[in-house]
């Protein structure tokens, strides 16, 4: 596939996402009965988000060291276990179960600061990542490096926040 069709692809399934995702908000898609493994999920969740904290570090480190084939295969778990928490994510909203956060004093402008940068970064980090990946994977290392200089960061601290988000929220649950 040519770069015009793989940038196309990216921008569309990051634009399906992002309108998925704003329309589970809405309470639009909800099921008629919901499993009961289904309020499992943000824990499961921040799980995943926790061992893709450690799988960037890890890979970060691999790639300092020249070690290109344990940096990519980390990144490709990560990926994949990225792509599993989206669908568990969706899965959850659109479930129609949904926890308000109940915390106040300085604790609720804190959560509330975590929480939207967690939003707005999660929307951009999609596509960077979504390129970086398929630059990596084509070995195109002097495009990757740029793109990585932007997604390595804002990816990781879209899943160290997840599991912030998730923890303040515990006791809503």
């Amino acid at each position: 596939m040519s770069d015009k069709v793989i940038f196309r692809l990216v921008w569309g399934v990051s634009i399906f996402v992002f309108l998925v995702v704003a329309l589970l908000q809405t309470g639009i898609i909800t099921w008629k009965v919901v499993p009961g493994w289904v309020i499992q999920l943000p824990k499961v969740n921040a799980m995943i988000n926790g061992t893709c904290t450690v799988l960037l570090i890890t890979s970060f480190f691999y790639i300092r060291k020249g070690n290109v084939e344990i940096h990519k295969r980390l990144n490709i778990l990560t990926f994949m276990l990225s792509a599993l928490f989206l669908v568990l994510y969706i899965i959850y909203h659109s479930s129609g179960n949904e926890a308000k956060f109940g915390g106040d004093g300085v604790l609720r402008p804190i959560y509330f600061f975590i929480l939207i940068t967690h939003i707005i970064l999660s929307a951009i980090v999609l596509p960077l990542v979504l390129l970086s990946f398929y630059r990596g994977m084509k070995m195109q290392v002097e495009k990757h490096r740029k793109l990585v200089r932007w997604s390595f960061p804002i990816w990781l601290y879209v899943t160290i926040t997840g599991v912030l988000v998730y923890l303040m929220m515990a006791p809503y649950y």
